[in-house]
């Protein structure tokens, strides 16, 4: 596992979308529904509307378990060049994916397992991989601030 030290922003947050994109297949933003209204961020998904594979209730997502019965939204992408030419329009920093004014926890996966894990207002990420290719890929990106931690 790979733990991010410090907020991906600018350069740095681009290269890892870019990384991101060439090795998941499909991502997720999330939609709370005590933290702000779909009319904000209404025209996001919008734009993002052509990559779009589907919506869940959850009450669980890659980075987060809610408790007391609730439920978000929780919408999944393809990694597809609309996607990633929103996503970084929209932001220049991996932690900038919080309500109300952006979805949160913007989290990619690769076939099916999460890969790049993302609590936005927890300001905490970390990638899943085992991979010595993507570990390399990972770490070679100028000015990530990241390490290797063993899973307990």
């Amino acid at each position: 596992m790979i733990v991010i030290d410090s907020n991906p922003k600018d350069k740095v947050y681009s290269q890892l979308i870019d990384l991101a994109f060439e090795i998941c297949d499909e991502f997720h933003l999330v939609l709370r529904k005590d933290m702000g209204s779909l009319k904000v961020v209404g025209p996001i998904l919008k734009k993002l509307q052509s990559s779009f594979k589907e919506m869940k209730e959850q009450s669980e997502w890659a980075s987060t378990i809610l408790g007391d019965n609730q439920t978000a939204r929780v919408y999944y992408y393809f990694t597809d060049e609309n996607a990633k030419k929103v996503l970084k329009e929209l932001s220049d920093s991996l932690y900038d994916w919080v309500q109300p004014h952006l979805p949160e926890d913007l989290s990619f996966f690769k076939d099916g397992k999460a890969w790049l894990i993302t609590s936005s207002h927890e300001k905490e990420s970390f990638i899943d991989t085992q991979d010595n290719y993507e570990i390399k890929k990972i770490l070679s990106i100028p000015g990530l601030n990241a390490h290797i931690e063993e899973w307990d």
